[in-house]
């Protein structure tokens, strides 16, 4: 098992008197990719301010290999930082970039110009070394800011929303070489993200961020399979929640009464009889049928289509259900199935008891 290099014993940040960041608890292994996930102003940016000590907590402790680093400035933590805005030096030729922080080290000469050489490689821009970053496209300077993150060789390196300025399709082409050098390099990575699909191609595990809460961290299965939370199940991924009634659970199954009949899935949290829950199911996990459920094959809901939408690979079916709600159905293209309904169409849509999971009502508990 590998070990633990940075821990966050319940870290807190409040400004005046609004708490950005609440209480936070995780640990990164050695050579772990993590991301931090969540919508604009949930925290994850300040969280990473606060390990590169660019911001300090209001409370708890931060560890790197074992010793807080609280006291530590900056430049003293070793940990290389990549931003959005990549913040090269623009008077500087790529080169001069990369060496800075080696130069701020006091490194020799020829140290440098090997490191130099060694990182323009890794990253693919051996014969770059005097350009000037106004000569560079939007991908090469993120190599150049990525370059210079990692030459002096840090324990750590941490990612804010670097891909955030580049076009989809360089992004994602980023996406797989910042994967590939996190591999090779086996450096630990604390990313932060809004972007779940980025999310999900990169980490080892993802941390869910909700106003200031860490709602849920773990693998991307996990999340997407076992969320805890409605936020998690919604934010990663795309899901259908319905509100009904606890009626009966045993033995890790539970039935709820919703609108739209008796429905059934699994709770990985204690449910009581009579409390108002959540039962979640993805859209793929979904099957359409015409006519009445047979209730042998799944949960059926009943509701006539009311949009179809294309997407190349698949083909999204919105649902008017009888319970008065929009339920999405995502099929295969190719399958005869996404061929045989139509706007109109009168449907039911089934899932497995162990395809949906049973979340608290998050009303009911006042966390949204």
């Amino acid at each position: 098992m590998r070990m633990g290099l940075l821990q966050l014993n319940s870290v807190s940040k409040i400004f005046d008197t609004i708490t950005a960041v609440d209480r936070i608890s995780f640990a990164l292994a050695e050579g772990e990719f993590l991301s931090l996930l969540g919508p604009s102003g949930s925290g994850k940016t300040t969280t990473l301010q606060m390990i590169a000590g660019l911001t300090h907590p209001s409370s708890g402790e931060i560890l790197l290999a074992g010793r807080p680093i609280g006291p530590l400035p900056p430049y003293k933590r070793d940990i290389g930082m990549v931003f959005q805005n990549y913040a090269l030096f623009p008077h500087l030729t790529v080169a001069r970039n990369i060496a800075f922080p080696l130069e701020m080290r006091r490194m020799r000469r020829a140290e440098i110009a090997r490191r130099v050489a060694a990182v323009l490689k890794l990253v693919d821009l051996s014969g770059f070394e005097g350009r000037y970053p106004q000569q560079l496209s939007g991908g090469q300077q993120q190599r150049v800011a990525l370059a210079r993150a990692i030459v002096f060789e840090p324990k750590l390196l941490l990612m804010d929303e670097p891909l955030g300025a580049l076009d989809k399709k360089l992004r994602e082409q980023m996406q797989l070489e910042i994967k590939h050098l996190h591999k090779r390099l086996g450096v630990s990575i604390v990313y932060v993200t809004h972007d779940q699909d980025e999310a999900l191609v990169m980490s080892d595990r993802i941390g869910v961020f909700n106003q200031g809460r860490l709602e849920q961290i773990g693998t991307v299965e996990e999340l997407y399979e076992q969320p805890t939370t409605r936020f998690v199940a919604e934010f990663v991924g795309e899901t259908n929640v319905i509100r009904g009634e606890v009626r009966d659970g045993a033995n890790g199954c539970c039935i709820l009464e919703t609108a739209e009949g008796p429905l059934r899935g699994r709770a990985r949290q204690a449910v009581t009889t009579g409390s108002a829950a959540l039962i979640s199911v993805r859209p793929e996990r979904l099957r359409l049928a015409a006519g009445q459920p047979a209730r042998s094959d799944g949960d059926g809901i009943q509701g006539h289509i009311c949009e179809v939408i294309y997407m190349g690979r698949l083909r999204k079916y919105v649902l008017d259900t009888a319970g008065g709600q929009k339920l999405i159905v995502a099929r295969q293209v190719a399958g005869v199935e996404a061929n045989s309904f139509a706007v109109g169409d009168a449907v039911v849509a089934t899932f497995q008891p162990e395809d949906a999971v049973v979340l608290q009502d998050a009303h009911e508990h006042g966390d949204k």
